[in-house]
């Protein structure tokens, strides 16, 4: 029955998915020649493909498929560190290259360079969040929907396993004989020692087309980055060698030795890149999250934010400075994590969530609260995936990065600062769309889980 329903439900979405378009359909944005933007929700008119999987029409811009497309152009090297691969068409490609004897190395997040079979082996073990992805990991390699995996579908549809058994190298964060670094949360990949792809999105269905087994869903809400520039690239190439360890021994998390964000001119734009994490015995302000609140610190008019997660205190302390000198702040976060306990959208808000009585460390609620905060109406299945910040719709913050504490000094991660108003212009219209349906505000829900905490601890 459950097969049944869900091919029914495929019948039914074929054609019609929610992204998909009226008459009211933006033109494309123009692109740079040398850093183009693409967003897996985009409703510019073109941009439209069919997810390769489900099968579904679908209106956005096909982030596998430019994956791909860069991919099989490689004519020397790829080399991709990501959190989590599960595409198989890319799995696919990358043996493909390897095979043909383009140099293919693969790093990947320890808890996700697993097969399926290895994962079922101690599926008794998981989380229930860990149990829903098992499953949606389960129906993308069961093809033919009967319940079981074949063998042929194994080696067809399970990316761990593609990536074995066509021999491309791949390690995690435990190859420097530790149980991992916090997480290697990097999303990027280098072609050729030239091009650069920077995306917020995992190479997975959920991050990039939609639930395999939710065919409502159309995707965590991403973009991607396509940078054409050596000297862009070389910065991720030594980043990439350190983990890997091509001059020693892999390194991660704060092992990497610090490096000073670097700024590139690319044609019209600047572009400042910085990776993480950094201990905590370094100053703050020379950490990323100190180059996304000195960043901050210059929007005179606007700030726009859409983050997955906002959880360092001072950058919030930082947009409230800027509030109070007149500056416009809109921020999105993604409905799982804006009205958590230690979530900064409380704060700029004005509001204050005690958890067992106590008040998050340094906690600030704002004095002259903005109404401006709240979540998208997406999709149910569907996360707000995003890490960008636009400043005065002329410079972006963007990167694997969230802004949060871990990230800073845990996490292995990607941060970009790009000035370029033409760049800005397609985050721009991101956030605006994400904007224009969100719901704004404390949540009644909220209002009464903070009221009856504050009544208990009284």
């Amino acid at each position: 029955m459950r097969s049944i329903a869900f091919l029914l439900s495929l019948l039914l979405l074929t054609g019609c998915n929610a992204l998909n378009a009226g008459p009211d359909r933006p033109a494309p944005l123009p692109q740079e020649k040398s850093i183009q933007v693409y967003f897996n929700h985009d409703r510019s008119r073109g941009d439209d493909y069919t997810d390769p999987y489900r099968k579904i029409s679908r209106s956005g811009d096909n982030l596998e498929a430019i994956i791909l497309e860069n991919i099989n152009s490689a004519r020397r090297s790829i080399d991709v560190a990501v959190q989590e691969l599960r595409l198989p068409e890319i799995a696919t490609a990358l043996v493909k290259r390897h095979r043909e004897g383009i140099k293919v190395r693969v790093i990947l997040e320890n808890s996700y360079n697993r097969s399926i079979a290895s994962l079922k082996d101690r599926s008794d073990k998981m989380s229930d969040r860990e149990q829903e992805r098992l499953q949606n990991l389960f129906d993308l390699v069961d093809s033919n929907r009967d319940g079981k995996l074949s063998p042929e579908e194994i080696d067809t549809r399970d990316a761990i396993a593609i990536l074995q058994k066509g021999g491309v190298p791949v390690i995690d964060d435990t190859a420097d004989r530790s149980r991992g670094s916090g997480l290697m949360h990097h999303k990027f990949t280098i072609i050729d020692d030239d091009i650069t792809l920077v995306s917020s999105a995992n190479y997975t269905l959920s991050d990039i087309h939609g639930d395999f087994s939710n065919p409502k869903t159309v995707g965590n809400a991403n973009h991607l980055l396509v940078i054409k520039n050596p000297q862009l690239a070389r910065a991720f190439q030594r980043e990439f060698d350190i983990m890997w360890g091509t001059d020693g021994e892999p390194k991660f998390g704060t092992d990497k030795p610090y490096r000073k964000p670097q700024t590139i001119t690319i044609d019209n734009s600047t572009v400042t890149v910085k990776f993480s994490p950094n201990a905590e015995s370094y100053p703050w302000n020379i950490s990323t999250n100190g180059a996304i609140g000195d960043t901050l610190s210059t929007a005179t008019k606007s700030v726009d934010l859409a983050l997955f997660v906002f959880t360092e205190q001072k950058l919030a302390d930082i947009l409230e400075n800027r509030h109070d000198k007149g500056v416009k702040i809109r921020v999105l976060i993604d409905p799982g994590f804006a009205f958590r306990d230690y979530s900064e959208g409380l704060d700029l808000l004005g509001v204050a969530y005690p958890k067992k009585c106590r008040y998050e460390k340094d906690n600030n609620p704002w004095k002259n609260p903005i109404d401006t905060v709240g979540v998208p109406r997406l999709e149910a299945g569907d996360k707000l995936h995003h890490k960008f910040g636009l400043i005065d719709n002329r410079i972006v913050i963007t990167g694997s990065h969230n802004w949060s504490r871990a990230a800073n000094s845990k996490n292995d991660e990607t941060l970009l600062i790009i000035e370029n108003p033409t760049i800005a212009a397609h985050f721009s219209r991101e956030f605006q769309n994400l904007y224009r349906t969100a719901s704004l505000g404390l949540p009644d829900t909220i209002k009464e889980k903070i009221e009856a905490e504050t009544k208990r601890c009284r």
